[in-house]
């Protein structure tokens, strides 16, 4: 089997949701990836957007629940495959989905504290003011679409 590995770069435009499949438990969560392009006065456009649904199974499914939230800064890395279903009406559907190996806040977005047994970082001597143990506080003016911009968001997504 060929497996597509991609790195996604973007923010999680909806409520992370836990599942239990079989013995198994996975995390679901979309999100969105924008480019932008610079204008000939020096300014920014908007680009080409990805939207990717996201399915994080194993110790990821604790990290992610725990750390990440809607509207969080992301990058992740996994395999990408299109899933193929029947919407409510009966007709056939695709969606780009990622199977996630790796999530992690992008740091360049926001500032975040890790907390990992035994980690003696500077942030474990210095948690933020407000307990939070990721995305403490936006850093970057960002252009990526937020939940209501989201095309899928119109009923006809994969549940």
């Amino acid at each position: 089997m060929f497996e597509t590995p991609l790195t996604v770069v973007g923010h999680i435009v909806n409520n992370p949701e836990r599942r239990q499949v079989g013995s198994q438990e996975v995390i679901k969560f979309r999100v969105a990836s924008n480019s932008r392009r610079r204008t000939a006065d020096g300014g920014w456009e908007p680009g080409n957007s990805l939207f990717i649904n996201v399915n994080c199974w194993g110790r990821l499914v604790t990290g992610v629940g725990a750390a990440l939230g809607k509207g969080a800064p992301v990058i992740v890395v996994g395999h990408v495959y299109t899933s193929e279903y029947e919407d409510r009406d009966g007709n056939r559907r695709s969606s780009l989905e990622m199977r996630a190996t790796s999530v992690g806040p992008d740091v360049s977005r926001a500032i975040v504290r890790i907390e990992k047994p035994g980690y003696t970082g500077p942030s474990a001597e210095h948690p933020a003011a407000d307990g939070t143990s990721v995305a403490a506080a936006d850093v970057g003016d960002d252009e990526d679409l937020k939940a209501g911009d989201d095309p899928a968001d119109s009923g006809n997504a994969a549940a």
